[in-house]
């Protein structure tokens, strides 16, 4: 059997799938993986796995003759590899890909969807346009026998149900990318100034300025706290915060800017607090899954994919999306009070290894692929 991974991005891949693609060798699987080359192919070369370029494909590109052009490059590489199943993960490569899959008799797909993103979330009018088709494309995309579905957070499955009207029979619920345990260490919480970490791609969406707000007014209170900002913009995502904001930030003192980094157990570990006040279209967001992994306590709102993590007051706090009042006062709380802290932490260990394991997401992934192959 072989199995193709299509992903738009390879960093992306590499954080979130690679993991699973390996595990799929291992487990007798031939895995290739399609995917835009920015700099990760030594890494997925040297995990065994075979890449082939995606020249065509862009997140953001809306130009219907380039969009048309990566289509034909996606039937193209379908008809080149045959495969047996192909893993296609987020929204562009689940739309192309199944069209492409539907030209080549013996194929059967997995469309993994992490969280609906930007057409779905965002308040912008470009999101609002684009809702109504992209909901009628995936209607029309994910209603086949020769697929699966998967989505992260119950919000997901019933929007596909209901407003796509997908075959709940095709869907199934897999709570995110899963974590290594074994990568991830708890240590104690130190007596040095605490850290509140938000580790993400640096997005409006993704409640960055409303961290930045709501740290300056903890600031204000004299509170002696460290707030950072980790990851780097995304020029492929129209909500993207520019580098020149983030040195205007990490410049004014209220927040430190770190970038993007590699060694994410360490980043993590030095945080009292991991916060991701994300109102994007999240599916289970993989770094609050790490921080959990760590021992650490969250922060994070009230939304699809982000409360599937914290239950409200045991492991963390949830707060309404956008309300930096709200954020702040989540911040003092935890900032005030190291032992509640530790016992949050605790907590997050204890859900992090008996329900987001990547043990338990290869267990899931598997029997979708078996089922497509009996079918």
């Amino acid at each position: 059997m072989k199995i193709l991974f299509v992903v738009t991005e390879d960093w992306y891949f590499v954080s979130h799938r690679l993991a699973l693609a390996v595990a799929a060798r291992e487990a007798g699987y031939e895995v290739a993986v399609a995917t835009r080359v920015t700099g990760q192919r030594e890494k997925i070369e040297a995990a065994g796995i075979r890449l082939i370029e995606l020249r065509r494909m862009r997140r953001s590109s809306l130009n219907p003759y380039h969009e048309a052009r990566a289509f034909l490059e996606l039937v193209s590489i379908y008809r080149n590899e045959k495969p047996d199943i192909v893993h296609q993960v987020a929204l562009k490569p689940v739309i192309y890909g199944t069209l492409a899959a539907r030209t080549i008799k013996n194929v059967s797909w997995v469309n993994a969807l992490g969280g609906l993103g930007f057409a779905f979330s965002s308040r912008r009018k470009l999101a609002r346009l684009l809702r109504p088709m992209v909901t009628a494309v995936l209607r029309l995309s994910l209603n086949s026998h020769r697929g699966r579905v998967i989505v992260q957070n119950p919000d997901d499955f019933d929007l596909l149900v209901e407003k796509a009207r997908v075959n709940r029979r095709l869907i199934h619920l897999i709570r995110g990318a899963g974590v290594d345990m074994s990568q991830y260490r708890r240590k104690p919480f130190d007596d040095t100034v605490p850290i509140v970490v938000l580790a993400s791609r640096m997005l409006w969406d993704k409640g960055v300025g409303e961290f930045v707000a709501a740290a300056e007014l903890v600031r204000r209170r004299g509170i002696n706290a460290r707030f950072v900002l980790v990851g780097q913009p995304d020029p492929e995502n129209p909500g993207t915060v520019s580098e020149e904001q983030l040195r205007t930030w990490d410049n004014s003192g209220v927040v430190e800017w770190w970038g993007y980094r590699t060694d994410m157990p360490t980043v993590l570990s030095s945080a009292r607090i991991v916060c991701l006040p994300s109102y994007y279209g999240e599916g289970v967001p993989k770094v609050l899954i790490e921080a959990m992994a760590c021992g650490r306590p969250i922060i994070t709102t009230d939304m699809p994919g982000c409360r599937e993590l914290v239950r409200d007051g045991v492991n963390g706090i949830l707060v309404p999306p956008r309300e930096i009042g709200s954020l702040c006062s989540a911040f003092l709380r935890l900032l005030s009070d190291s032992e509640l802290c530790e016992k949050m932490g605790n907590l997050s260990w204890e859900i992090a290894a008996q329900e987001f394991s990547f043990e338990l997401v290869l267990t899931q992934t598997k029997k979708i692929y078996a089922e497509l192959k009996d079918a």
